[in-house]
């Protein structure tokens, strides 16, 4: 007799735990799904064609196929996920286009995160051609430590990490190969 008590003991604490186990999960869930926020745009465009002007004058046109626009998050954010096309434009109106595969522009830093086969041009016949490629927009100031191709008049040159000024008017490159004619 005292093994069936024993028996009963056990099956009464088994059942126990198994309901107080499936008890606590579906509040488990319950707690999950408290902290979990839903991270969708606040806006979405598609065929963006965006011209910004300032005292009258053109100072970019961007293009792009898709825009989500994130500006309802902390940290608020514009992505491009099927690339731009950007155009800039300086005082004396020559240009600088800026093609990439994926973008994004952070609204409190006024940096563009420009990603996949990043090509700039200038007017003047400058090319850049990376992988990533960051531009700080207040300064207007390009930049990366990715591996890059620059090519202009003077000649092509490769290498890895390079930071640059929106006309290549100034230049300054880290790890560099190739042949390129001096003014110095």
């Amino acid at each position: 007799m005292n093994f069936r008590k024993e028996n009963k003991m056990v099956y009464i604490v088994t059942a126990f735990a198994v309901i107080l186990f499936f008890g606590c999960e579906s509040n488990f869930k319950e707690i999950q799904k408290i902290n979990y926020s839903e991270f969708t745009p606040g806006g979405d465009a598609d065929n963006v064609n965006l011209k910004y002007t300032d005292s009258g004058l053109i100072k970019m046109i961007l293009l792009s196929p898709k825009m989500l626009d994130y500006s309802n998050v902390n940290f608020p954010f514009t992505e491009f996920p099927k690339g731009i096309d950007l155009t800039l434009y300086d005082a004396q109106a020559k240009t600088t286009r800026i093609t990439a595969k994926y973008a994004v522009s952070y609204g409190l830093t006024n940096i563009i995160d420009l990603q996949g086969k990043v090509k700039i041009v200038s007017q003047q016949g400058q090319t850049l051609e990376t992988e990533q490629l960051f531009y700080d927009q207040k300064n207007e100031w390009f930049f990366t430590e990715k591996k890059f191709k620059f090519t202009d008049l003077k000649g092509t040159s490769n290498g890895q990490g390079i930071d640059f000024s929106k006309d290549f008017k100034i230049i300054n490159s880290q790890k560099i190969t190739g042949e390129l004619e001096s003014e110095e």
